[in-house]
């Protein structure tokens, strides 16, 4: 893990920064030969250059995002819009975090794929890896 990724979790208040540290050692458990690292300013696992999985603050509370999660059918996980494949879920404590849906969701990322790593060299269509 990334002295980044500690350092963006710190900079949060207590409560933000508990769901953040599960959710870093929960991923980090899910896809350890995932690459991580903050892109666009939060933190973001990758498998093969391609984005999988990310955190961010938000006004509703700590956003994960799977990029190509709306392909998982999982009725936890929220579709963002029609154009792209993510969806999310949004966590405001520790507690909320189940376990058994995020480690069977990190195990959708790596098989569910959607090649956003060559999205502007498409011209902003995606099409699926896996």
């Amino acid at each position: 893990m990334t002295t980044e990724i500690v350092a963006y979790n710190n900079s949060l208040s207590e409560s933000e920064a508990s769901v953040c540290n599960k959710l870093k050692v929960e991923i980090n458990k899910g896809l350890p030969e995932a690459e991580s690292k903050i892109w666009h300013g939060h933190p973001v696992w990758f498998l093969d250059g391609n984005p999988i999985v990310g955190y961010s603050k938000q006004k509703a509370g700590i956003r994960l995002m799977f990029w190509s999660g709306a392909s998982f059918d999982e009725e936890g996980l929220k579709e963002r819009g029609a154009k792209f494949k993510d969806a999310s879920v949004f966590y405001n404590s520790v507690e909320e975090i189940n376990h058994q849906d995020l480690q069977r969701w990190l195990g959708k990322s790596r098989n569910i794929q959607w090649d956003y790593k060559n999205i502007v060299k498409r011209k902003g269509v995606l099409e699926r890896l896996k």
